[in-house]
């Protein structure tokens, strides 16, 4: 069973976040609205039962519901991964039963509290390069993202590991011989200069990470994500900013393309998670503004319009406040 279980589920669906909105499952749309699909769907697999209170979501029979349930079932066995987030859950439902009535697919899915069809957005997908785009000082990919360091809807802090070329010849001689040193301690049980060593390595600005079971060294970057403006974690949508960004590169590698360093010594940077482009995401989102005093580029320009258009994200507020304004009226004296 345990097999069965991580075929339909992969590696998703572990509640992270808590939500005021739940379905019938008694769960968050924005956390384990996919779990609970994918638990009918094995358990539609194993007893052919459908799930309790479907019918008052849907007009279908349950002849119809259970056909539903066989073909959603067969795509996502066959989905590489499967779905692990509530709006590829989504997708690939409307995709399946896109030859059913509307109002039946709608209801289908507000009945696990997912993500409805209006409310999805098309986002391109990055097309191979064989050079840098114009004004690219570098390029680097990083080891997954933590959650925790998701700051704000625009600012992350990320890790490369020191064996990719970027920063394998300039890692300082005292931080590789911290590392040989705490590992060494850690073979003899002695933690306490373990962790003496460690923080020696964090305050240097790398940090020994645990990767699938193999320690790496890693160093630190904190990254402000190029052309966009996010509101702050204080202001109205702040919260919902970041927690947008966090669905998006949580747990993930990113491709990073650094522009410049800004006066707080972050990278300012184009991203790009799994071929989708960060900015593009959270702009076509409503989480953030086009940060057109630092960014001419037109298509952030349209990316902002379509979002103020649909007034989703921050754009379903008549008049939100601007973070450059909020930055303005509250700067410490």
């Amino acid at each position: 069973m345990g097999n069965a279980l991580t075929f339909l589920y992969g590696k998703c669906c572990k509640p992270t976040t808590t939500d005021d909105s739940l379905g019938p499952h008694g769960i968050s749309a924005a956390t384990v609205g996919v779990s609970a699909l994918a638990h009918d769907l094995f358990n539609f697999d194993i007893t052919s039962q459908l799930p309790d209170g479907l019918g008052r979501y849907v007009q279908s029979s349950r002849k119809a519901q259970a056909n539903w349930y066989r073909k959603i079932l067969e795509a996502w066995k066959q989905a590489k991964p499967p779905p692990q987030t509530a709006e590829e859950a989504s997708r690939l439902v409307i995709e399946i039963l896109k030859r059913n009535q509307r109002a039946d697919v709608e209801g289908l899915l507000s009945f696990y509290g997912l993500p409805l069809s209006h409310t999805l957005v098309e986002v391109s997908v990055e097309a191979p390069v064989s050079s840098l785009p114009e004004g690219v000082l570098f390029e680097f990919q990083t080891l997954p993202v933590d959650p925790k360091a998701v700051a704000d809807g625009d600012t992350i802090t990320v890790y490369v590991s020191t064996s990719e070329p970027l920063v394998s010849s300039s890692v300082p001689r005292e931080v590789n011989l911290a590392a040989v040193r705490r590992a060494k301690a850690r073979e003899k049980r002695n933690f306490p200069k373990a962790d003496e060593l460690h923080q020696k390595i964090i305050d240097s600005g790398y940090r020994v990470l645990t990767i699938e079971n193999e320690e790496v060294l890693a160093r630190k970057f904190r990254i402000r994500l190029r052309g966009i403006d996010a509101p702050e974690s204080q202001m109205p949508f702040g919260k919902e900013a970041q927690q947008g960004l966090l669905k998006i590169v949580g747990r993930k590698s990113l491709k990073v393309l650094v522009y410049g360093e800004d006066q707080y010594g972050r990278c300012v940077a184009d991203l790009y998670c799994n071929g989708i482009f960060v900015q593009e995401a959270m702009l076509k989102k409503g989480l953030a503004w086009h940060y057109l005093a630092y960014d001419k580029r037109p298509v952030f320009a349209k990316w902002e319009k379509e979002a103020r258009q649909k007034r989703i994200g921050l754009w379903a507020s008549s008049n939100p406040e601007k973070p450059w304004d909020w930055r303005k009226n509250n700067r410490r004296e």
